[in-house]
C-alpha cells in the first residue's frame, strides 16, 4: 500500500501556513488525543473535558486531598487498583530485576552511563570568586539541586533509555536525591529493564505512578512521596500539561510534545538511510518526520524507500499512521531555503545528511539536537552518544535549551565587604538610593560608614 504523504513547496503561498499549523498540532495547544482517550475522560469525569481542564482538575485533587486523589486517578485511568504503600516499588523489587537482567544488558548500560556521565561532567561550570578594591569579594556559586523527580514513559514502549538520559546528567550535577514515576504497566514501573537500570545507578525511590496525577504528586507531596524541587522528562500531552500547572511551585525541563527530526538531504545522501531516520521518529507515533530537499527526485527516491521500509517494521501500522499524519516533504528552492526552512521549524533533532552539512550547520543555530552527516543517526544521540535525549519540541528550540548537568544546577551569589571596601563604594550607593527616595538604602550603608 502506497503512503499518502503530503508534499510542500516552499515557493507555495500556502507552504508557510501549512508547517505552522503542523508545529501547533504537535504542540501541548494541539490538543491530540486519541479517541480512547477521549472516551476514558467522559468515563472518568462524566464530561468531554479538553485535556487542559482534565490536568486542571487532578493537580487540584492531588493537592487538596493528596494520596487518596493519586490512588484513585490511578486506579480510573490506569486500571491499576493500589495501596497507599504499593505506590513505592520496593528495594526488593528492585533487586530481583537487577538479578535477573541479561549480563550483555547491564555491561550495554554501565557504557552508556560511563559515557554519557563523562560528557555531562565536562559541561558543568566553575564558582567564580572576584576580589574588586581592597576589601571587597564577590563570589558566584552554583550548587547542585537537592532532590528531582523525573517521568519516565511507559504507554506503548518501555524506555530504560529515559532512565539513564535523565538521571545520569542529575547524578553528574551532584543531585542527591531522584524519585522516578512510572505508570503501572508492563511498560513503565513493572518493567524489568527499567527496574535494573534504576538500581544500577543506586536509584532506590520509584513509583507506581503516571500522568498528571504523578507529575501533581511529585511537585505537591503527598503520603510516602517527599515533594521535589524540579520535575524533569518526558510524557504525553497530560504530562506535559501537568508540568505546566505546576510550574512555579518546582521548576521544569520543558513543556514537550511529540518526538520530531527534520532531515535535510541531497543527492549525496542514500534514500534508504534517509527512509529509515524517518521511520525512527515516525514509530514513536505520533512524531514528526519532515524531510526537506531542492530535488525532486531526492523525494521520490526517499518516498520509495520508505514505502519498501515500512512493510518491515514491528510497528508498522502506528508508524504508517504518523507518517500520514505528521509527515511532510518539502521541496526548497535551494540549498539556502531549506536551511531558512529548518531555522524557522527549530526542531528537536536536525539531520543534515548532505555535502555541505557543516557550511549548513552554521546557518541553523535553532535545533535542539543537531546531527551531522550519514553516520550520524538520531538513534546514537537517543541512546549513547553523551548529550540527553530530551530536547526542546514543537519549534521552542528557538529559545530553549536541551536537558543537561547544567539543568541540575542553581546559581546564587555570595558578596562580602570589609569596612574598607564599604567606604570606598558608600558614596555611589548613597547617590543612586537618594535618587530612587529609599532613604532607608542610603542610611543602612551611612550608619555603618559612621561607626567604623
Amino acid at each position: 500500500m502506497a503512503l499518502a504523504l503530503t508534499r510542500i513547496e516552499t515557493g507555495s503561498g500556502s507552504a508557510a501556513r501549512e508547517l505552522e499549523e503542523l508545529r501547533r498540532r504537535l504542540s501541548p495547544r494541539g490538543d491530540i488525543v486519541s479517541d480512547a482517550g477521549r472516551q476514558k475522560t467522559i468515563d472518568v469525569f462524566g464530561e468531554a473535558l479538553s485535556p487542559a481542564q482534565v490536568v486542571e482538575r487532578i493537580c487540584r485533587d492531588v493537592a487538596e486531598r493528596g494520596v487518596e486523589a493519586v490512588l484513585r486517578y490511578t486506579r480510573l485511568l490506569d486500571g491499576c487498583d493500589l495501596s497507599a504503600e504499593e505506590l513505592r516499588v520496593s528495594p526488593e523489587r528492585l533487586q530481583a530485576a537487577h538479578r535477573s537482567a541479561a549480563p550483555a544488558f547491564l555491561h550495554a548500560v554501565c557504557a552508556i552511563r560511563d559515557r554519557i556521565d563523562a560528557f555531562q561532567r565536562q559541561l558543568i561550570p566553575r564558582s567564580v570568586t572576584v576580589e574588586r578594591e581592597p576589601g571587597i569579594r564577590l563570589e558566584h556559586r552554583y550548587v547542585p539541586l537537592r532532590r528531582v523527580g523525573i517521568c519516565v514513559p511507559g504507554g506503548a514502549a518501555a524506555y530504560p533509555s529515559t532512565v539513564l538520559m535523565t538521571a545520569v546528567p542529575a547524578l553528574a550535577a551532584g543531585v542527591r536525591e531522584l524519585a522516578i514515576v512510572a505508570p503501572p504497566t508492563k511498560y513503565g514501573s513493572e518493567n524489568d529493564d527499567v527496574l535494573a537500570v534504576c538500581h544500577e545507578l543506586g536509584i532506590a525511590e520509584v513509583y507506581r505512578l503516571g500522568g498528571a496525577q504523578a507529575v501533581a504528586a511529585l511537585a505537591y507531596g503527598v503520603e510516602g512521596i517527599e515533594p521535589v524541587d524540579k520535575i524533569v522528562g518526558p510524557g504525553n500531552l497530560f504530562v506535559a500539561l501537568a508540568k505546566q500547572r505546576v510550574f512555579g511551585h518546582v521548576d521544569i525541563d520543558s513543556i514537550a510534545g511529540p518526538s520530531e527530526v527534520v532531515v535535510i538531504a541531497d543527492e549525496t545522501a542514500d534514500p534508504d538511510w534517509v527512509a529509515l531516520d524517518l521511520l525512527a521518529q515516525a514509530e514513536h507515533s505520533p512524531g514528526a518526520s519532515i524531510l526537506v530537499a531542492w530535488s525532486s527526485t531526492v523525494l521520490d527516491r526517499v518516498e520509495s524507500a520508505l514505502t519498501a521500509r515500512l512493510a518491515e517494521l514491528d510497528r508498522a501500522e502506528w508508524t504508517r499512521a504518523s507518517l500520514e499524519a505528521y509527515g511532510r516533504f518539502v521541496l526548497a528552492r535551494d540549498e539556502e531555503d531549506a536551511c531558512r526552512v529548518a531555522r524557522e521549524l527549530a526542531p528537536e533533532h536536525l539531520h543534515i545528511e548532505a555535502a555541505n552539512a557543516h557550511g549548513m550547520l552554521e546557518t541553523i543555530p535553532t535545533a535542539g539536537a543537531v546531527f551531522l552527516g550519514p553516520h550520524t543517526p538520531v538513534a546514537l544521540g537517543d541512546y549513547i552518544a553523551g548529550p540527553s535525549h530530551v530536547l526542546p519540541t514543537g519549534g521552542t528550540a528557538r529559545f530553549a535549551s536541551g536537558l543537561a548537568s547544567t539543568s541540575f544546577l542553581r546559581s546564587h551569589s555570595v558578596i562580602e565587604y570589609t569596612a574598607e571596601g564599604l567606604d570606598a563604594e558608600a558614596d555611589w550607593v548613597c547617590l543612586l538610593a537618594e535618587k530612587e527616595g529609599l532613604t532607608a538604602h542610603r542610611d543602612s550603608v551611612l550608619v555603618r560608614r559612621r561607626q567604623s
